[in-house]
């Protein structure tokens, strides 16, 4: 299955979702409110499209057509022609309804809208819409092009076609899917990761192991890739802070609370990996 896609936010998710579907063969618009932006986000494909090159897992008549598949543009207009939307921005529920009560009015009677959202419900999301037999979420994982896993979430109104053909995509661009059949927020991935970073952090908090250390007991003793501070620091503290919230709003579980430490870390900009700094410091070029 290909065909036309937009995706609307060419933040992180947003441009590796475009990647993987422009080197799965969709002609892919991507939609963001400035041109500065889409320049950061297109630079982001290149420069990933370009180590995937180097490293012999993609050749370079394959980068150059992927590349040449895709397009910028500030007009969420552009939804008019496409088969499918995936929606990548800001994880807050108002952005997110203003953005689907837009493309509601915009996409094709029989588009797939999807969410990318980690957290939300998307019965919420999909209250926005007139259609949320069409509303489906696509939970992709952080970085896009290197994860195999897309959580597929069925929302209370979402059709057996519509979560069928979000089936299709995603495994078109070579995703493994598992499907979310209960709508509840935080989904399934989210609720475990959250549940177990928000517990780290607050041991890091209270001075009982180092970071270093408490990812070490995790990767040697669970036979996990990665410890829960370094993935917080890859998928962006900013990120699982707001997913942390989202579930404690929905759920007043108390586990799902994010320490101080963590709120701290997000006022001040220590982002993970994006901003140089988190639970680890990083070299930026």
């Amino acid at each position: 299955m290909t065909g036309k896609l937009v995706v609307v936010g060419a933040g992180l998710m947003g441009a590796g979702i475009a990647q993987v579907a422009a080197v799965a063969g969709y002609q892919v618009t991507v939609q963001d409110v400035g041109n500065g932006v889409l320049a950061r986000g297109r630079r982001q494909i290149e420069d990933s499209l370009g180590r995937f090159e180097s490293k012999g897992r993609i050749t370079a008549e394959a980068r150059e057509q992927a590349i040449g598949r895709i397009s910028m543009t500030t007009e969420l207009d552009a939804a008019g022609e496409a088969d499918l939307v995936v929606e990548a921005v800001y994880e807050e529920l108002d952005v997110k309804r203003e953005v689907f009560r837009r493309l509601d009015g915009l996409a094709p009677e029989n588009a797939v809208l999807a969410t990318n959202t980690s957290a939300i419900p998307i019965t919420s999301i999909a209250a926005a819409t007139e259609r949320p037999d069409s509303v489906v979420g696509t939970h992709f994982f952080s970085p896009v092009p290197m994860m195999a896993l897309c959580e597929l979430v069925r929302g209370r109104r979402t059709s057996d076609e519509t979560l069928e053909r979000a089936k299709a995509f995603a495994e078109g661009c070579g995703k493994t899917t598992v499907v979310v059949e209960h709508d509840i927020a935080g989904f399934v991935t989210t609720r475990l990761i959250t549940a177990v970073g928000m517990e780290a952090a607050r041991l890091l908090e209270q001075g009982v192991i180092s970071a270093e250390d408490l990812d070490t007991a995790c990767r040697l003793g669970f036979g996990w890739a990665m410890g829960p501070l370094a993935t917080f620091d890859l998928t962006g503290v900013d990120v699982l802070y707001h997913a942390a919230m989202n579930i404690y709003r929905a759920t007043r579980d108390p586990k799902f609370l994010p320490p101080e430490s963590v709120a701290r870390m997000v006022e001040a900009g220590d982002l993970g990996r994006k901003s140089g700094s988190g639970f680890y410091a990083y070299h930026r070029d």
